[in-house]
């Protein structure tokens, strides 16, 4: 017989830990968040219904239910590119990544992600592994889990090659859009779309109106500051006003508040012209969003496109005006031809200095580098009183040379329009003959690469890319050759601006007394130079240079003059 113990039965006092050390892990997973992404731009909604939020929404929900992933949580960028990472839902996830609160991340496709093979690696390679994140891409087979795909970064590499090359067609499209003639942008305040053809523009008059004011009283030596005050005391609605009162919406807070920013705006658009004036910007790649402004030469400017609200010659002035503005003094006069005095020794331009203690006969100019005599240049001193009378007479000098000898004048005056004219035209020659040598070079090109395809040396696929980026470019010649084509006939057959000059001086034909919107008008700038002591006399020279004559051979005009201080005498050099 066997002797049997009882024993008392132990209750276990520890934890039993499970054989897979990831079971708990697993479980800590799924309390985490799962994201599934959803990414749509523009380019890739033209790609069908298989790209849409819809059926992506629908793709990742129905894979993360099959698979047991909970707590879902869905992001969505629609309308956005992946050539960057500044989109709302993919910052909003990274954030939660970076708070350790997302166990997964699940996309479609690795271009869902992102385009930027660069960014994509290092999110999918550094930042998601570092927060422990599962990366997921159903149709290209990636699961961060299973380990590294080597195919990968090359399937990145060609996201980011087909983002490339989507950007060079729509910038091919927007370049022949560009260059057609038409506008790009919507019509400026005083214009409004041409409702029979698209991308042109019919004049707004109220608003046009308001234009041709602006750039009267800017003309008239008032500052983009003190219009805006004035706008304000004629009640006239700002342009966003005036925008919502053509919509029939509520106008904002301050109908009225005019800025002085916006009265510059419309100083600067140069479609107040007439002109059409497209690709003002540019951007340095595709992967970058801000605009730079391009230069005069890389945009393309198309004259007389639409009726103008103010001639080109006043556009012109009023940019030489805003690179020259004036700097306004603490006194209560300010310089009659502040912004058009140059030192001839060393270029700067000359400060208006005055005193209130004196009734203006003090008010002079002085070199900017003088200051004080502790410069690198002298004075250049000149009372405001002896320019008045000095500019005065010069304007009357050439209004009376053009009454005295009209024919003459006009006849030199339009010669050096002609030349530079002609200039323009050949400079327009040059360009097309340069577009047409590259379109006979491309259809070369076109039979090289179709022989190599044909001798099995280029991929059929290859081909077809190479091909359509070629004919894009040769398109894209053929509409600019057409423009410049156009344009250079235009100016051959243009008839010389001389009867707007000729308005110009009838309407200050009688000048008695110099106003602002004359000096600004007749003065393109002044040289002053150094004052020179000659037998005991203080002798000053100085050189008018006027808007439309510099070119023009005016005897006893356009050479410099010569004050003498001491008895009020002026001489032609």
């Amino acid at each position: 017989m066997t002797n049997q113990e009882e024993h008392d039965r132990i209750a276990p006092c520890t934890p039993i830990l499970p054989a897979d050390p990831d079971v708990k892990e697993d479980i800590m997973d799924q309390q985490k968040i799962t994201i599934l992404y959803c990414r749509l731009s523009n380019e890739d909604a033209l790609d069908g219904e298989s790209n849409s939020i819809q059926n992506q929404r629908e793709l990742l929900t129905r894979y993360a239910n099959e698979h047991g992933y909970s707590n879902l949580k869905i992001l969505v960028d629609d309308g956005y590119t992946g050539t960057n990472f500044n989109r709302p839902g993919v910052q909003e996830g990274i954030e939660l990544v970076k708070q350790g609160l997302v166990g997964a991340w699940i996309v479609k496709d690795m271009s869902r992600f992102g385009r930027d093979y660069l960014q994509v690696g290092q999110y999918t390679e550094l930042v998601f592994p570092s927060y422990d994140v599962r990366f997921i891409a159903i149709n290209d087979g990636v699961d961060s889990s299973k380990g590294d795909d080597d195919f990968t970064p090359f399937r990145n590499l060609f996201n980011d090659f087909y983002a490339k090359d989507t950007s060079k067609k729509v910038k091919a499209i927007l370049r022949a859009r560009g260059t057609s003639g038409k506008h790009m942008n919507r019509a400026p305040y005083g214009y409004r779309e041409d409702p029979e053809r698209r991308g042109y523009w019919l004049i707004d008059e109220e608003a046009a109106a308001v234009v041709k004011h602006i750039f009267d009283l800017y003309l008239d030596g008032k500052s983009p500051t003190r219009i805006a005050r004035i706008l304000e005391q004629e009640h006239t609605l700002t342009v966003r006003a005036y925008q919502a009162q053509k919509k029939g919406n509520p106008l904002p807070a301050e109908p009225y508040g005019w800025a002085h920013q916006s009265v510059v705006d419309i100083l600067r658009r140069m479609e107040y012209s007439g002109c059409t004036c497209n690709f003002k910007t540019y951007s340095r790649s595709y992967k970058l969003k801000k605009r730079i402004p391009n230069k005069p030469e890389d945009m393309f400017i198309i004259p007389d496109t639409q009726e103008a609200i103010v001639s080109k010659e006043q556009w012109d002035r009023a940019q030489e005006l805003l690179e020259n503005r004036r700097r306004m003094t603490k006194g209560v006069r300010h310089g009659f031809f502040s912004g058009l005095l140059y030192c001839a020794d060393c270029g700067s331009k000359l400060h208006f200095c005055t005193c209130k203690r004196y009734d203006g006969e003090q008010d002079r100019y002085v070199c900017a580098r003088y200051k004080s005599n502790r410069g690198d240049c002298s004075a250049h001193y000149i009372r405001e009183a002896v320019l008045r009378e000095l500019v005065l007479e010069r304007i009357q000098a050439v209004n009376a040379y053009i009454r005295d000898d009209a024919e003459g004048f006009q006849e030199e005056w339009m010669q050096c329009q002609r030349d530079a004219q002609e200039r323009s035209i050949r400079e327009g020659k040059k360009q097309i003959a340069k577009a047409k040598k590259r379109l006979a070079d491309i259809d070369t090109l076109i039979i090289r690469i179709y022989e190599d395809s044909v001798l099995g040396n280029l991929s059929q696929e290859r081909y077809k890319k190479m091909a359509e980026s070629y004919e894009a470019e040769q398109e894209q010649l053929q509409l600019e050759i057409g423009v410049m084509e156009d344009w250079v006939d235009t100016q051959e057959n243009q008839k010389n601006s001389y009867d707007q000059f000729k308005a110009l001086t009838e309407k200050y034909v009688d000048v008695t007394e110099l106003t602002q919107t004359i000096v600004n008008e007749y003065i393109k700038k002044i040289i002053v130079y150094a004052p020179e002591r000659s037998d005991g006399k203080r002798q000053q020279k100085i050189k008018i240079i006027f808007n439309f004559v510099e070119e023009v051979d005016i005897p006893s005009v356009n050479g410099p003059i010569i004050y003498e201080q001491s008895n009020n005498s002026k001489k032609t050099a």
